[in-house]
């Protein structure tokens, strides 16, 4: 399992992100070919992109204005907590999910993508 980030996908790339942006973007590519390299082998690859999630390393040069727009990001009007990736990778992680494989995994509470 890969980490990427729903920054990738948002509408409003930011300024200064080039090389985060292309990293992330490269690692989603290995998601899919690593999926169908691996995939005869029964070993399934999938990236998961976290959106904004309120962690210690999160908040780190954040003011109160910035976190408050990137809670309001979100539909949902919500940071995400650690729990909500949590669940998800442990779900990719298990039996349950052998037929998901070179997806990329968007948690970020409906984050806007363009």
């Amino acid at each position: 399992m890969l980490f990427s980030s729903s920054l990738t996908a948002v509408s409003s790339v930011q300024p200064g992100y080039l090389l985060y942006n292309a990293t992330k973007g490269a690692i989603e590519q290995m998601t899919r070919v690593l999926a169908k390299d691996l995939g005869r082998r029964r070993i399934t690859v999938n990236t998961i992109s976290p959106g904004p999630t309120a962690t210690d390393a999160f908040y780190v040069g954040k003011n109160d204005q910035i976190v408050d727009a990137l809670r309001k990001v979100s539909p949902m009007n919500r940071l995400g907590e650690p729990e909500d990736i949590a669940s998800v990778v442990a779900f990719i992680a298990s039996p349950d999910a052998e037929w998901i494989s070179g997806q990329n995994i968007r948690i970020n509470g409906g984050m806007t993508v363009g």
